[in-house]
Protein backbone atom coordinates (compact mmCIF):
# COMPACT_ATOMS: atom_id res chain seq x y z
CA UNK A 1 0.00 0.00 0.00
CA UNK A 2 1.39 3.48 -1.08
CA UNK A 3 1.07 6.38 1.12
CA UNK A 4 -1.20 9.33 0.22
CA UNK A 5 -0.06 11.90 -2.61
CA UNK A 6 0.73 15.61 -1.96
CA UNK A 7 1.74 14.52 1.81
CA UNK A 8 4.49 16.67 2.65
CA UNK A 9 7.71 15.40 4.89
CA UNK A 10 9.49 17.33 8.02
CA UNK A 11 12.14 15.61 9.99
CA UNK A 12 12.46 15.71 14.16
CA UNK A 13 15.83 15.02 15.90
CA UNK A 14 15.42 14.09 19.30
CA UNK A 15 18.24 15.65 20.74
CA UNK A 16 16.95 15.90 24.72
CA UNK A 17 17.37 13.41 27.92
CA UNK A 18 19.69 13.65 30.47
CA UNK A 19 22.92 11.86 28.72
CA UNK A 20 23.63 10.21 32.48
CA UNK A 21 26.10 7.77 30.67
CA UNK A 22 28.45 10.35 29.69
CA UNK A 23 28.14 12.10 32.98
CA UNK A 24 30.41 14.80 34.07
CA UNK A 25 30.93 15.74 30.00
CA UNK A 26 26.89 16.35 29.66
CA UNK A 27 27.16 18.29 32.90
CA UNK A 28 27.56 21.13 31.09
CA UNK A 29 26.93 19.68 27.76
CA UNK A 30 24.24 18.36 25.51
CA UNK A 31 24.95 14.71 24.42
CA UNK A 32 24.43 15.69 20.98
CA UNK A 33 26.85 18.86 20.85
CA UNK A 34 29.90 16.34 21.96
CA UNK A 35 32.39 15.93 19.43
CA UNK A 36 32.39 12.65 17.26
CA UNK A 37 36.04 12.89 15.93
CA UNK A 38 35.41 16.55 13.44
CA UNK A 39 31.54 17.01 14.33
CA UNK A 40 29.59 18.32 16.83
CA UNK A 41 27.37 14.72 17.39
CA UNK A 42 24.02 16.45 15.98
CA UNK A 43 25.45 17.31 12.44
CA UNK A 44 25.22 13.34 11.67
CA UNK A 45 21.51 12.74 12.08
CA UNK A 46 21.10 16.34 10.46
CA UNK A 47 22.80 15.70 7.52
CA UNK A 48 20.64 12.11 7.06
CA UNK A 49 17.22 14.30 6.88
CA UNK A 50 19.14 17.27 4.65
CA UNK A 51 20.80 14.81 2.33
CA UNK A 52 17.42 12.80 2.41
CA UNK A 53 15.65 16.07 0.52
CA UNK A 54 13.93 17.41 4.25
CA UNK A 55 14.19 20.59 4.74
CA UNK A 56 12.03 21.20 8.04
CA UNK A 57 12.78 20.17 10.60
CA UNK A 58 12.59 20.59 14.46
CA UNK A 59 15.36 19.79 17.14
CA UNK A 60 13.56 18.86 20.16
CA UNK A 61 16.27 20.10 23.08
CA UNK A 62 16.03 20.96 26.84
CA UNK A 63 15.49 24.43 27.96
CA UNK A 64 19.06 24.37 29.61
CA UNK A 65 20.92 22.92 26.12
CA UNK A 66 18.40 25.40 23.66
CA UNK A 67 20.62 28.24 23.09
CA UNK A 68 24.19 26.60 22.66
CA UNK A 69 21.86 24.41 19.74
CA UNK A 70 20.74 28.08 18.28
CA UNK A 71 24.12 28.98 18.51
CA UNK A 72 25.78 26.30 16.66
CA UNK A 73 23.02 25.83 13.83
CA UNK A 74 21.29 28.74 14.10
CA UNK A 75 17.97 28.40 11.79
CA UNK A 76 19.51 26.94 9.28
CA UNK A 77 20.30 29.13 6.85
CA UNK A 78 24.02 27.65 6.24
CA UNK A 79 22.34 24.65 4.92
CA UNK A 80 19.37 26.07 3.21
CA UNK A 81 16.89 24.70 5.79
CA UNK A 82 14.52 25.63 8.24
CA UNK A 83 15.17 24.73 11.95
CA UNK A 84 12.15 25.12 14.43
CA UNK A 85 13.49 24.57 18.16
CA UNK A 86 11.13 22.57 20.85
CA UNK A 87 11.84 22.39 24.34
CA UNK A 88 11.29 19.08 26.38
CA UNK A 89 10.83 20.03 29.51
CA UNK A 90 10.75 16.18 30.84
CA UNK A 91 12.36 13.33 28.74
CA UNK A 92 9.51 10.73 28.51
CA UNK A 93 10.33 8.07 26.47
CA UNK A 94 11.36 8.60 22.34
CA UNK A 95 7.94 8.45 21.36
CA UNK A 96 7.19 11.55 23.21
CA UNK A 97 8.81 13.75 20.35
CA UNK A 98 5.43 12.90 18.26
CA UNK A 99 3.32 14.61 21.01
CA UNK A 100 5.75 17.51 21.12
CA UNK A 101 5.75 17.77 17.29
CA UNK A 102 2.21 17.39 16.73
CA UNK A 103 0.95 21.33 15.92
CA UNK A 104 4.42 21.67 14.37
CA UNK A 105 4.25 18.77 12.18
CA UNK A 106 0.17 19.53 10.97
CA UNK A 107 -0.65 17.00 8.39
CA UNK A 108 3.05 15.98 7.76
CA UNK A 109 4.25 12.48 7.61
CA UNK A 110 7.76 12.63 9.93
CA UNK A 111 11.09 11.41 9.85
CA UNK A 112 12.65 10.65 13.29
CA UNK A 113 15.84 10.26 14.45
CA UNK A 114 17.81 9.78 17.41
CA UNK A 115 20.24 12.81 17.77
CA UNK A 116 22.92 10.06 19.18
CA UNK A 117 22.59 7.65 16.47
CA UNK A 118 25.00 7.60 13.40
CA UNK A 119 24.20 6.04 10.00
CA UNK A 120 26.84 5.56 7.16
CA UNK A 121 26.69 3.60 4.28
CA UNK A 122 26.43 3.19 0.35
CA UNK A 123 23.31 5.60 -0.82
CA UNK A 124 22.07 5.83 2.79
CA UNK A 125 20.43 9.14 1.40
CA UNK A 126 18.56 6.88 -1.78
CA UNK A 127 17.59 4.61 0.93
CA UNK A 128 16.05 7.31 3.53
CA UNK A 129 14.20 8.71 0.24
CA UNK A 130 12.47 5.35 -0.56
CA UNK A 131 11.35 4.68 2.90
CA UNK A 132 9.83 8.43 2.49
CA UNK A 133 8.24 7.73 -0.71
CA UNK A 134 6.54 3.87 -0.14
CA UNK A 135 5.46 4.80 3.55
CA UNK A 136 1.97 4.06 4.43
CA UNK A 137 1.79 4.06 7.22
CA UNK A 138 5.33 3.87 9.78
CA UNK A 139 8.37 2.54 8.32
CA UNK A 140 11.27 1.48 10.57
CA UNK A 141 15.16 1.02 9.44
CA UNK A 142 16.75 -2.19 10.79
CA UNK A 143 20.12 -3.82 10.86
CA UNK A 144 21.33 -6.85 11.82
CA UNK A 145 23.44 -7.12 15.28
CA UNK A 146 25.83 -9.59 16.90
CA UNK A 147 24.18 -8.77 20.52
CA UNK A 148 20.39 -8.53 19.12
CA UNK A 149 19.37 -9.04 22.61
CA UNK A 150 20.72 -5.57 23.89
CA UNK A 151 17.66 -3.93 21.50
CA UNK A 152 14.64 -4.29 20.14
CA UNK A 153 14.17 -7.35 17.36
CA UNK A 154 12.56 -7.16 14.92
CA UNK A 155 10.85 -10.11 12.46
CA UNK A 156 9.13 -10.17 9.16
CA UNK A 157 7.85 -11.57 6.20
CA UNK A 158 9.40 -11.89 2.40
CA UNK A 159 7.47 -8.92 1.76
CA UNK A 160 9.55 -6.94 4.81
CA UNK A 161 6.47 -6.71 6.58
CA UNK A 162 6.65 -6.64 10.13
CA UNK A 163 5.38 -9.62 12.08
CA UNK A 164 6.87 -8.78 15.76
CA UNK A 165 9.09 -6.45 17.74
CA UNK A 166 10.52 -7.76 21.02
CA UNK A 167 12.18 -5.04 22.88
CA UNK A 168 15.61 -6.59 24.65
CA UNK A 169 14.63 -10.51 24.28
CA UNK A 170 15.97 -13.17 26.53
CA UNK A 171 15.78 -15.34 23.41
CA UNK A 172 16.21 -13.03 19.94
CA UNK A 173 14.17 -14.63 16.78
CA UNK A 174 16.07 -13.01 15.01
CA UNK A 175 19.24 -10.95 14.38
CA UNK A 176 17.77 -8.08 12.95
CA UNK A 177 17.20 -5.04 15.36
CA UNK A 178 15.34 -1.80 15.39
CA UNK A 179 17.44 1.00 14.70
CA UNK A 180 17.06 4.46 15.87
CA UNK A 181 15.34 6.31 12.41
CA UNK A 182 11.42 6.11 11.94
CA UNK A 183 9.03 7.42 9.63
CA UNK A 184 5.69 7.76 10.92
CA UNK A 185 2.39 8.99 8.91
CA UNK A 186 0.36 11.85 10.29
CA UNK A 187 -1.37 9.72 12.65
CA UNK A 188 2.20 9.40 14.49
CA UNK A 189 0.68 12.05 17.59
CA UNK A 190 -2.42 10.38 17.75
CA UNK A 191 -1.36 6.84 18.41
CA UNK A 192 1.28 8.28 21.02
CA UNK A 193 -1.28 10.20 22.91
CA UNK A 194 -3.11 6.63 23.28
CA UNK A 195 -0.05 4.88 24.47
CA UNK A 196 0.04 4.34 28.51
CA UNK A 197 3.78 4.97 30.34
CA UNK A 198 6.06 2.41 30.83
CA UNK A 199 7.18 1.35 34.15
CA UNK A 200 9.41 3.31 34.05
CA UNK A 201 7.57 6.35 33.26
CA UNK A 202 7.96 6.76 29.45
CA UNK A 203 6.23 6.64 26.34
CA UNK A 204 7.62 3.82 24.63
CA UNK A 205 8.87 3.74 20.68
CA UNK A 206 8.02 0.11 20.77
CA UNK A 207 4.67 0.50 22.05
CA UNK A 208 3.96 2.65 19.40
CA UNK A 209 5.56 0.39 16.70
CA UNK A 210 3.36 -2.04 18.00
CA UNK A 211 0.40 -0.17 17.62
CA UNK A 212 1.03 0.12 13.58
CA UNK A 213 1.97 -3.10 13.41
CA UNK A 214 -1.29 -4.15 15.16
CA UNK A 215 -3.02 -1.93 12.39
CA UNK A 216 -1.22 -4.02 9.64
CA UNK A 217 0.37 -0.77 8.93
CA UNK A 218 4.40 -1.36 10.10
CA UNK A 219 6.88 -1.63 7.15
CA UNK A 220 10.63 -2.75 7.27
CA UNK A 221 13.50 -1.24 5.42
CA UNK A 222 17.07 -3.03 5.72
CA UNK A 223 20.02 -1.81 6.10
CA UNK A 224 22.16 -4.31 4.77
CA UNK A 225 25.67 -4.99 3.39
CA UNK A 226 28.57 -2.00 3.85
CA UNK A 227 25.98 0.11 6.23
CA UNK A 228 27.33 0.95 9.82
CA UNK A 229 24.64 2.34 12.41
CA UNK A 230 26.66 3.66 15.73
CA UNK A 231 25.12 4.46 19.34
CA UNK A 232 27.03 6.93 20.92
CA UNK A 233 25.59 7.01 24.64
CA UNK A 234 28.51 5.35 26.55
CA UNK A 235 31.97 6.40 26.57
CA UNK A 236 33.27 3.43 24.84
CA UNK A 237 30.79 3.86 21.97
CA UNK A 238 31.58 7.58 21.40
CA UNK A 239 35.58 6.75 21.16
CA UNK A 240 34.38 3.63 18.81
CA UNK A 241 32.43 5.84 16.81
CA UNK A 242 34.85 8.98 16.53
CA UNK A 243 37.95 6.27 15.35
CA UNK A 244 35.37 4.97 12.92
CA UNK A 245 34.71 8.89 11.34
CA UNK A 246 38.32 9.27 11.55
CA UNK A 247 39.03 6.23 9.33
CA UNK A 248 36.16 7.38 6.69
CA UNK A 249 37.85 10.20 6.50
CA UNK A 250 41.18 9.04 6.43
CA UNK A 251 40.12 7.11 3.01
CA UNK A 252 38.82 10.68 1.34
Amino acid sequence: MKKETNVTTKGVILAGGLGTRLHPLTSIVSKQLLPVYNKPMIFYPLSVLVDAGINDIMIITTKEHEENFKKLLGYGEEWSIKLTYKIQDKPEGIAQSLILSEKWSKDSQIVLILGDNLFFGPNLNQTVKDGIENNSGATIFCIESNNPERFGVIEFDKKFKAISIDEKPKRPKTNWVVTGLYIYNNQASKYAKSLKKSKRGEYEITDLNNLYLLNNKLNVKKLEGDFSWLDTGTFDSLLEASNYVKELENKK
